[in-house]
């Protein structure tokens, strides 16, 4: 991996990772669809409507971090993602699984806890090159975790499917950004512009799922 973080860098200039920053092109590009799926279902649905600008500012974020990074960049880049990760959970605990606010709090608290303790833990047992995505380990188990409760539920078909192809896009994504710095002799260009492209994916499968449900549609639709 180059001095700079990630392998396609090779030095400080704006546009020195041409491919991370333009593929952040995707998390624009699945906002707006799922704005116009969003807005099909009647425009009404406030919390899948944050999650929607979440989004758009995770796009925004990572453009300005793989342009200038920075402290504050990589604030804009990673705290987008952390408030859609957790926000998205507490969302599905009440959405999906149809838990009661109290118990959506607590549930949506036990699971920060638990994806901090992981990679907390993780991060100190892996190489240097592969600690930077030990921090997205419980969003995968999370992920993997609620297609099969909601699997249990014939009436939640349909989004245990949006929710379960979310979670393997999104483990060939992790791939993709974990092998960055070990492929960088022989991949010049790197392979984080890959999590950028299966990312965008990953959110938008999720949003569907969100909207999907939440304008009273069958989930299987």
């Amino acid at each position: 991996m180059r001095a700079y973080g990630y392998c396609e860098r090779l030095g400080a200039e704006l546009w020195a990772e041409p491919w991370n920053a333009l593929t952040n092109g995707a998390f624009l590009l699945a906002a707006c669809a799922a704005l116009l799926l969003w807005r099909r279902a009647g425009g009404q649905d406030r919390p899948a409507l944050v999650m929607l600008l979440l989004v758009f500012a995770i796009g925004i974020g990572s453009f300005l971090f793989h342009t200038m990074p920075q402290p504050w960049t990589l604030a804009a880049d990673v705290v987008p993602i952390q408030l859609f990760a957790f926000s998205y959970f507490g969302l599905a605990l009440a959405r999906f699984v149809g838990l009661r606010p109290v118990a959506t709090g607590l549930g949506t608290l036990a699971f920060v806890a638990f994806a901090l303790s992981l990679s907390w833990g993780l991060a100190p047992l892996l190489p240097p090159e592969l600690r930077g995505s030990a921090g997205y380990g419980a969003f995968l188990l999370g992920l993997v975790g609620m297609a099969a409760a909601l699997r249990r539920r014939p009436c939640q078909a349909g989004t245990a499917q949006l929710i379960g192809l979310a979670g393997l896009v999104f483990a060939l994504s992790l791939t993709f950004r974990t092998l960055d710095g070990p492929l960088c002799a022989s991949v010049p260009l790197g392979t984080h512009w890959l999590w950028h492209l299966l990312n965008a994916t990953v959110l938008y499968l999720l949003l569907r799922a969100a909207i999907m449900h939440g304008s009273g549609r069958a989930a299987d639709r």
